[in-house]
């Protein structure tokens, strides 16, 4: 479980094939010797399990494999040595609840469609996949690129969100501009209220 709250950039150093998929090396100012080997640690919006770990010259380090699964329905394909991704350690007992409850299970892509950049904040829209699109709510919840934020306004598949300045210097969302695909997973409490809804229904 997660919070979307950002608490490190890594930067990915190298990715090496895997018959089960892809292993990726990520570098990290997490402290590798709080880590267990098997921890979940959300890299880039997926949760992924810390496979191994170390420290060289540079700096610590850790690796991940991704499935599949994974490489299908997130952007975890496209990764590549140098490319930064929002880190988040799992959340512990008593941890402050700063964002809103995160699975880091991915439900597809939402692609970015308007990027405006003002000089208090940044304007981001993206078009979700229509299956999807139910579950964002105005003033709900979204956890896109594994950062939690607030929907601005929804209309059909498309939603906004505004990003303040301390958000675009900790995250990636500085990078990112029309055209790009992140990866979106909608509110939990959603999704479990839609499928109450499905069974209440008259038959």
């Amino acid at each position: 479980m997660f919070t979307g709250i950002i608490t490190d950039l890594g930067e990915i150093l190298s990715v090496e094939q895997i018959p089960a998929g892809i292993r990726t090396r990520i570098r990290t100012a997490y402290d590798s010797t709080t880590i267990d080997i098997g921890a979940s640690i959300a890299c880039g919006g997926p949760c992924h399990t810390v496979t191994a770990k170390g420290k060289d010259p540079d700096g610590e380090w850790f690796e991940v494999e991704s499935a599949a699964e994974t490489l299908a329905l997130t952007t975890v394909s496209g990764w590549a040595p140098g490319l930064r991704l929002n880190l988040e350690r799992s959340l512990t007992m008593g941890a402050e609840l700063g964002g809103h409850l995160v699975l880091g299970h991915v439900d597809g892509l939402a692609r970015i469609t308007k990027r405006e950049d003002h000089p208090d904040s940044v304007y981001f829209q993206f078009q979700a996949p229509a299956e999807l699109a139910p579950f964002i709510a105005k003033k709900g919840s979204v956890a896109l690129d594994g950062t939690s934020l607030t929907v601005n306004e929804a209309d059909g598949d498309l939603f906004s969100v505004f990003l303040i300045p301390h958000t675009l210097t900790v995250t990636t969302w500085s990078d990112r501009q029309t055209g790009d695909d992140v990866n979106l997973e909608v509110d939990m409490m959603a999704r479990y209220a839609a499928r109450l809804a499905e069974f209440a229904a008259p038959r």
